[in-house]
């Protein structure tokens, strides 16, 4: 069975030029390619068809030689031993296919893999920043705009980012034609590596900026306005899109992330939404009841009112009155945690009022009198 002109296979025409037949190809590759046609079993054999067609026809030698001699040009007697493999004679047909696959590899994966290579990277995008802001809790309640200074790269003013001296255009670099990567082929392995030339940005300057040295870009502190929204807690972040670092040569920027971390807070402790406040109490208070005044983060006051007969540990809600939700829903609840203080420093008088009150409160205790008679039953357990 004959083969197929190459051309058609390609469907391009014998006079179409180096791009029409790379672009042809990298369409019918993508058409083609085994991964995406499962349950077409004719496509397999199309894809080698094309993969040899392009093969050939992408280079200017053995297209001249194939446009001659037709598919005879790659049989034996015409270049060298070949067994029919298409440009056998021109140093082998595996190496040949492999680098005439990875031209199409970039279209079809390139996407998946972060983005294409070589050409691609020209103006190469920015790089993300970080900045670690601290605030109080009081700003974490109620939000706040602030000002920042950001050390970054931003676009270099002289050249507009170009990187060249008057704002001229970068020239395509000669070793790699603007590809970014050279080719050598290894035995069987064509192996892509980046250009020395120009880095991998496909471009050359031969006359850099003397402003930012050919980088496009200059070191400078920037001042941001940033706003800090309220219910904000440590571990909280916020994107500023396009803040971060300038692009290579006119290359979008890329973006600043604020890394929020609130700091703790003498009296307040935070726990989401809630807040705690662990509020000490005399112990007349506790034991004959009254009200206390206790602050709220607001910079307020709320009365409290402590029952007669409480102890250490007791916990009271003041309903929404701790932290905001920072996407909205309403703020949380503060606990109240009383702590009965014992007094220190008596006087005589107060020794002995206190010594008069404990003759008076054997049955005032209840807790007291419970555990020693527990430890009691526990102690006479022990003798039996």
């Amino acid at each position: 069975m004959s083969k197929r002109d190459y051309y058609d296979v390609l469907g391009v025409s014998k006079g179409a030029s180096a791009d029409e037949i790379k672009k042809a190809y990298r369409s019918k590759a993508k058409e083609l390619h085994p991964d995406r046609n499962k349950d077409n079993p004719d496509a397999e054999a199309k894809f080698k068809d094309a993969n040899e067609a392009y093969e050939v026809l992408k280079d200017a030698e053995k297209k001249a030689a194939y446009d001659r001699y037709g598919h005879a040009a790659f049989e034996g007697g015409m270049g060298g031993s070949g067994g029919g493999r298409p440009g056998a004679g021109f140093g082998g047909g595996n190496a040949d296919f492999a680098s005439a696959f990875s031209d199409v590899f970039d279209d079809l994966f390139g996407d998946f893999m972060g983005g294409r290579q070589g050409g691609g990277q020209r103006a190469a995008r920015g790089s993300d920043l970080r900045y670690n802001l601290r605030v109080t809790l009081e700003d974490a309640f109620s939000g706040l705009q602030k000002t920042i200074n950001v050390p970054t790269s931003v676009q270099c003013e002289k050249c507009n980012g170009s990187g060249a001296e008057g704002g001229a255009e970068p020239t395509t670099c000669p070793t790699c034609s603007g590809m970014g990567k050279v080719r050598a082929t290894q035995g069987f392995f064509t192996v892509e590596r980046t250009c020395p030339t120009c880095s991998g940005l496909g471009q050359i300057i031969k006359n850099p900026c003397n402003g930012c040295g050919g980088n496009g870009r200059v070191q400078k502190e920037r001042a941001l306005s940033v706003n800090i929204p309220a219910g904000v807690e440590t571990g909280t972040r916020i994107r500023l899109a396009g803040e971060g670092e300038a692009g290579m040569r006119g290359g979008p920027p890329g973006d600043l992330y604020i890394f929020i971390e609130v700091s703790p807070h003498k009296i307040f402790e935070r726990e989401s939404t809630e807040l705690h406040c662990r509020v000490p109490v005399s112990m007349t208070t506790a034991a004959l009841g009254g009200d206390i005044e206790v602050p709220t983060i607001d910079g307020g006051r709320s009365r409290v009112k402590i029952p007669a007969g409480s102890q250490s540990g007791r916990q009271m809600r003041l309903r929404g009155k701790g932290m905001p939700a920072l996407r909205g829903g309403g703020a949380g609840d503060m606990y109240i945690e009383l702590a009965v203080e014992t007094p220190v420093n008596l006087t005589g008088k107060q020794k002995e009022l206190l010594r008069e009150f404990e003759a008076l409160s054997e049955d005032n205790n209840p807790e007291s009198k419970t555990f020693f008679s527990s430890v009691k039953n526990f102690w006479d357990s022990m003798k039996g």
